[in-house]
């Protein structure tokens, strides 16, 4: 499998302070790779690093097989990069924004016109093209921003929290896109807090902190890596301390919380914990609403890696 990415021992210091400790990865050709972390791990300094926009310590980068220098400008030809601020101009319509951004790549304008009106097609801006930015919604506004940063059709695109704030209708559409972007060769670096979008689109996660890598994997690779087996989820009201103390006396109990009439147990291991956890309700008499049995989620590993405190 070809490598798009190529990173070894990446370092890149403040000061005193390591934001990229020692870093070593790559990214497949065709893939969708999550890379993700809480705020402060080192992502959007990984991705700077990446681009050449930010001055390494240590280490090697390369990019379609080639070393990236601030000045590598045909490789940057092939990149796109939407950042999760919308970067567009106030004073162009969607159509002029993006065949602006698309300019800056393809000269041709016959060529330019086919790629402007594909992109705009992709993100469904079709009949928005006349509008200015002031007039389009917070999720129209992310798809123009996607549009001007793919229409060049780059081989490798950066995405950073494309998602953030929009509507589930626009998500749907973003998400759909970004398959689409794969689906036709591209190579992509996601970033999100939205753990079920990983699931949904990515190959492969990474997961940093503190500019290391914690997890790297598929997505069912990375969740073999919880410490849980199996959560069971009761619906049951005005449930008594008391009980809550006997099931944290299995062994093979590894957490129970009880809050706003929702008992949470999670399981270590075990085949027969829902079955279990039905015969101890009927054993005490306890009445219950709802029961439900599920593995640990993405979500459930992140946090078990990077901890619940919360980051700035």
């Amino acid at each position: 499998m070809n490598n798009v990415i190529e990173v070894k021992n990446l370092v890149k210091e403040y000061k005193e302070l390591k934001a990229i400790d020692n870093l070593s990865f790559e990214v497949h050709e065709g893939e969708i790779l999550g890379l993700l972390g809480p705020n402060g791990s080192g992502k959007s300094t990984t991705i700077n690093c990446v681009l050449s926009l930010l001055k390494t310590s240590n280490g090697s980068i390369k990019i379609l097989g080639k070393e990236m220098k601030p000045d590598s400008y045909e490789i940057k030809r092939k990149i796109g990069v939407i950042f999760q601020d919308v970067a567009v101009f106030d004073e162009l319509t969607v159509y002029q924004n993006i065949d602006y951004f698309c300019g800056l790549y393809v000269q041709d304008k016959e060529t330019r016109k086919k790629y402007v009106e594909e992109a705009i097609e992709l993100v469904g801006l079709q009949d928005f093209k006349k509008f200015y930015p002031k007039k389009l919604s917070g999720g129209l506004l992310r798809r123009l921003n996607i549009a001007c940063g793919i229409a060049h059709k780059p081989q490798l695109i950066f995405l950073d929290e494309p998602t953030v704030a929009v509507d589930p209708q626009s998500r749907n559409n973003i998400l759909d896109g970004i398959k689409k972007l794969r689906d036709a060769g591209a190579t992509i670096v996601y970033t999100t807090h939205y753990m079920e979008e990983v699931e949904i689109l990515c190959d492969r996660v990474i997961i940093l902190d503190k500019g290391k890598i914690l997890a790297q994997g598929t997505t069912e690779e990375v969740k073999e890596l919880a410490k849980i087996d199996e959560k069971v989820t009761v619906e049951v009201n005005n449930l008594d301390s008391s009980y809550i103390e006997k099931i944290k006396q299995n062994s093979n109990v590894d957490e129970v919380t009880y809050t706003d009439g929702v008992l949470l147990v999670k399981y270590k291991e075990g085949k027969n914990n829902l079955v279990d956890m039905v015969e101890f309700l009927k054993k005490e008499s306890i009445k219950y609403n709802k029961i439900n049995s599920e593995k640990p989620t993405l979500n459930d590993v992140f946090l078990e890696l990077t901890g619940k405190e919360l980051r700035d």
